[in-house]
């Protein structure tokens, strides 16, 4: 079925440059065609640069959880589109496509760290470069970042695909509008071919009013075919007659279905099948299902009141056949029931009106309440015989990670699996942020189920009655589908735990050659009081007639298809593997990754023009001088005072103001964390490979950041662990087009554009818009934003017999109160205000030293009392700061684990 594409960002915003270069108001336009179980959409929008040089700009595209990236291609840039080619054109949808000066250059497909040096390097030169990357492993969010070349335009083209699941019995295009200004021939175009047949078709805009909607959203279906249009005037988009403000801020929807005549659908071409299961006027199972909650002191405000409000709804809505319970965890467990109770009007009373009484409790016992719910329904299993062949269903919401009871996590999931035993599946909520998402996915994974962040917002009750909605109603459990063995091979997940009403299983593979006509499908499954099973064959002559309609269109489509759930599979697989099967997974992923063209987790995609109309290879290292970026151009913006003037040690007033504590990172790395109002330090090292890059300040509200890179030492003893110390740091702020890189020998302004380079030896103050950079002679240096933070670089010259035998750098935050609230990185995150307690202090292993206990972020971590060194004041010699040591990496008070900070470049 094709499905439709969702929550593509429209271009919109500023091109990072003279503050006359903007994008024009005019032509985004959004297409989506569905074909054969996908959709292919396109987002075609201008960009022009007017400045001198090369300005960057970025647009950032969503789509809901759940729903996965199929592909991406950025194409060429050019001008007025020529060279770009037409939609529909291709057996293979187009790359996104700029163009710049009529010539056109297509996307590449390389991996993460080669993708993102070689678009940086492209970037910094002036050149017209791109590059596109996913995050996170369900892709929900990617972001385009495009770089014009100067005084040029740009038509930029991005094409994706995109597998839809079936949903409450329909498919949703949710297409996010946001241009941010009034646009001239603005379009979103939904072209839909389903070989079923369309049965439904709808599209509404959260934006518009009732009456207007049905004026400007155009929709028809018939037979096979569907088409929706929307494409408001200029006026049509003004948020009032004599506005200049639009309207168009919020979602598109475009919902439909197909025909169900028979239980499943098969598509077969270019030896390779996908399956389609559906069947239709089942009767609905009863289920057994218990629901668990944590009510830590974490779920305390909006969190505990929306639950409340969903787990109410929920109840309400139970039917009479069902079986259920609730569990509840703080630091202690408690169930509702002993056992599982039937869904009776006095028991629904009784468990709302419970619902509405209980309150937080502590800490977070999750391992504890997960037991309880699971030995519920393993009881009610075993000593009911009437609840045997119900769907039993566990549900588990937490905000947090576990801090009491069993807090290790790999022996919880053990604890999950061996109690389970593959009987029922596992769902895992996890509400916010400030949670090991990961460890929710894997166990659900290993469970049969599925994880599902829940957005702290305001429809955080619906987001909540959503994902209950649509396992409510199962339909079949045990569901397998199977295939000749002889006929064919690297079959997709064929085994399913439940099926559930408004829902579709699928499964795609290969079909051995000659093969055809012996393949088919042989689904088996239990129902309500018997067993299910049916036979799928191929319609050969509806696949001719289908494949004349659309061509390689459909063909290429399902050996994609394929390839995608293969590479969701890899990379689910991956996420629960460890050593050598996890590098072996990884390398499947990204080999297929690259031979279909995905952006995935492991991939990215850049655009690069390689040569000029006259053959010639773009200068990289030593651009044109009408490619160098604005502010090395004529004038320049930056200027040095002399050694011999009077030069301030200090950039700004505020740093002679500083506290006696700050936070910073220093030797082999030991990063040393400063609260404010606490009388004590936290400290914690990260233990890297030399050349890794760590991300140690990141504001997305701005996009400065501050990279280091890891460096080693030139000599160890046999059998003792490097040690790794930063050798190099990138700070950048792109609004401002500043980037500066240090080293032991030399600090470079705008690295790769021509930028001036200071040695140690020089006494200077260095000036670019809003960042003022202080080089101290053989000391430090200081770099001082005026809308944002203070920081120092140290530089440590080793003597022959230290144990670094190399020089290297320590970094520090001078101040930093002028950051934005959602900072991040190793360093950032702490910005924040940050609660801890230090409690039962007890002698330690080693009996020179002393352990405790600190309670942070909702954990509890043993930790163990020592010193560091702070040379913030004193580079030379340092300061000795006593701290609570957290083990392992930082694990517990970093947000995730310290791998997540690892980063391509130090730009």
């Amino acid at each position: 079925m094709s499905k439709p594409c969702s929550r593509p960002g429209l271009p919109s915003g500023r091109v990072a440059g003279d503050s006359d270069s903007t994008f024009p108001a005019w032509g985004p336009r959004l297409l989506a065609g569905l074909c054969g179980m996908a959709a292919h959409l396109t987002a075609t929008g201008p960009l022009s640069n007017s400045a001198g040089g090369g300005g960057q700009s970025g647009m950032a595209c969503h789509e809901p959880p759940g729903q996965g990236l199929l592909g991406v291609w950025a194409g060429r840039t050019s001008r007025e589109g020529p060279g770009c080619p037409s939609r529909g054109a291709s057996s293979r949808p187009s790359p996104p496509c700029s163009t710049a000066d009529g010539s056109a250059f297509i996307g590449d497909i390389k991996d993460k760290a080669t993708a993102w040096k070689q678009y940086r390097k492209a970037a910094i030169s002036g050149e017209n470069a791109g590059l596109v990357r996913a995050s996170g492993r369900t892709m929900e969010r990617f972001t385009i970042h495009i770089t014009v070349g100067p005084r040029s335009k740009a038509t930029f083209r991005l094409t994706y695909e995109e597998v839809l699941k079936r949903k409450l019995a329909q498919y949703t295009i949710d297409v996010k509008v946001k241009p941010k200004q009034l646009v001239h021939h603005f379009e979103i175009d939904v072209d839909i071919f389903e070989p079923q047949g369309i049965s439904k078709l709808d599209a509404h805009a959260s934006f518009l009013p009732k009456e207007l909607e049905a004026q400007l959203i155009k929709k028809s279906f018939s037979g096979k075919k569907g088409h929706v249009l929307f494409r408001p005037t200029v006026g049509q988009q003004q948020s009032c007659p004599t506005c200049s403000t639009s309207l168009l801020n919020g979602d598109f929807k475009v919902t439909y279905d197909v025909n169900r005549d028979k239980p499943c659908d098969l598509l077969v071409a270019s030896n390779h099948f996908a399956h389609f299961f559906a069947p239709q006027n089942l009767t609905n199972l009863n289920k057994n299902v218990v629901f668990v909650i944590d009510i830590s002191t974490s779920m305390e405000g909006q969190k505990l009141k929306q639950t409340k409000e969903a787990l109410l709804k929920i109840l309400g809505d139970m039917r009479p056949g069902d079986y259920f319970n609730l569990v509840l965890f703080g630091s202690d467990v408690q169930s509702w029931r002993d056992s599982l109770v039937p869904a009776s009007a006095a028991n629904m009373q009784a468990a709302q009106d419970f619902v509405r009484r209980f309150d937080l409790a502590g800490a977070t016992n999750l391992n504890g309440g997960l037991l309880r719910g699971i030995e519920i329904l393993n009881q009610a299993q075993g000593s009911l015989p009437g609840l045997k062949d119900h769907a039993s269903v566990l549900i588990m919401l937490t905000d947090g990670e576990p801090t009491e009871g069993v807090t290790d996590r790999p022996q919880i999931l053990k604890n999950a699996r061996d109690t389970i035993r593959g009987r029922f599946p596992l769902y895992n909520l996890g509400f916010g942020h400030n949670l090991d998402f990961n460890f929710l996915e894997v166990m659900s994974m290993e469970n049969n189920g599925r994880a599902q962040r829940i957005y702290e917002d305001h429809d955080a009750t619906q987001q909540l009655q959503g994902f209950y909605n649509q396992v409510a109603n199962p339909l079949l459990v045990d569901v397998e589908l199977h295939y000749p063995r002889d006929s064919v091979s690297a079959v997709t997940q064929n085994r399913h735990k439940q099926y559930y009403e408004g829902s579709e299983i699928m499964v795609a593979g290969r079909i051995a050659d000659h093969k055809l006509s012996s393949f088919k499908a042989d689904v088996q499954a239990r129902g309500e009081g018997q067993e299910f099973k049916t036979s799928c064959l191929v319609d050969e002559e509806e696949m001719k007639k289908l494949l004349q309609e659309r061509g390689h269109m459909l063909e290429n489509h399902v050996e994609r298809l394929w390839a995608y759930l293969t590479i969701q599979e890899l990379l689910a697989k991956r996420m629960k593997s460890m050593g050598d099967e996890k590098a072996d997974l990884s390398a499947r992923a990204l080999q297929m990754s690259l031979a279909y063209q995905f952006v995935t987790p492991l991939t990215s995609m850049t655009i690069r023009g390689m040569a000029d109309q006259d053959g010639l290879e773009p200068l990289i290292d030593k651009p044109p001088e009408d490619s160098l970026p604005s502010e090395m151009l004529g004038n320049r913006r930056t200027f040095v005072l002399s050694a011999l003037q009077p030069s301030p040690t200090q950039p700004s007033s505020s740093v002679q103001q500083l506290p006696n504590q700050v936070t910073g990172v220093d030797t082999d790395p030991h990063f040393i964390i400063h609260v404010p109002q606490k009388e004590d330090t936290l400290c914690f090292n990260i233990n890297g490979e030399p050349g890794v890059v760590l991300s140690l300040v990141q504001d997305p509200d701005t996009g400065f950041s501050i990279n280091g890179q890891l460096i080693g030492s030139k000599a160890r003893r046999p059998g003792q662990q490097e040690g790794t110390y930063f050798g190099r740091l990138g700070i950048a702020n792109p609004t401002t087009g500043f980037q500066l890189e240090v080293t032991p020998q030399n600090i470079t302004l705008n690295p790769g554009s021509g930028g001036p380079v200071f040695s140690w030896r020089d006494q200077a103050s260095l000036r670019q818009d809003e960042v003022v950079v202080t080089i101290n002679r053989k000391r430090n240096l200081v770099v001082s934003l005026e809308d944002g933070g203070t920081f120092e670089v140290v530089l440590h010259r080793v003597w022959k017999g230290n144990a670094a035998q190399q020089d290297f750098l320590g970094f520090y935050v001078l101040d930093s109160h002028r950051m934005s609230p959602r900072t991040h990185g190793l360093l950032g995150q702490f910005f924040h205000p940050l609660d801890y307690k230090v409690s039962d202090l007890h002698p330690s292993s080693d009996p020179t030293k002393t352990d405790a206990t600190v309670v942070v972020k909702s954990r509890r971590l043993t930790v163990t009392r020592g010193l560091q060194k702070d040379y913030s004041k004193d580079p030379r010699h340092g300061a000795e700061v006593t701290c609570w040591f957290v083990h392992n990496n930082g694990a517990g008070l970093i947000d995730g684990v310290h791998t997540d900070y690892i980063v391509p470049d130090i730009f």
